[in-house]
């Protein structure tokens, strides 16, 4: 029995340095203070400055200026087919390469690869244009993009 007694006593030394510790800390404090009510802190609004319609147009058109100078790559597509290596290499001049589309189809219009319209082929002023007969909606774009 007298080999239990340190033993007890320690652990009961230990608990104390704990509790001292704790309390040199504020931490045993803390049981008691979350069941006292805390005071309501005073909440005011931000003083954020009120946005009007104009304001918000305004803001949008100063950052799409901040684009309007990028340089963009606009190509049109007549069509694509897959040739192998040894067709690719037989190539001459006068050579007929068959594409995927039928004449008087509509041709893709490219923007840095993406699809925003399609349109027919124009002759103005001796050098080719295409007009455009049909522009994928922002949404369709936004989403292809996604």
């Amino acid at each position: 029995m007298a080999e239990d007694t340190p033993t007890h006593t320690a652990a009961a030394d230990d608990l104390a340095d704990w509790g001292e510790a704790m309390a040199e800390q504020g931490l045993a404090a803390a049981p008691a203070a979350a069941a006292a009510p805390e005071p309501k802190a005073k909440v005011q609004p931000a003083p954020f400055a009120e946005l009007h319609a104009d304001q918000d147009r305004a803001a949008h058109n100063e950052q799409l200026d901040l684009v309007m100078d990028i340089p963009v790559t606009l190509s049109v597509e007549l069509g694509r087919t897959k040739i192998q290596i040894r067709e690719l290499l037989q190539l001459a001049q006068g050579s007929v390469v068959d594409l995927d589309r039928l004449a008087g189809e509509p041709m893709d219009v490219l923007v840095n690869g993406f699809l925003i319209a399609r349109g027919e082929v124009v002759l103005v002023n001796d050098k080719f244009g295409i007009r455009l007969t049909d522009i994928v909606s922002p949404t369709e774009r936004a989403r292809r993009l996604a």
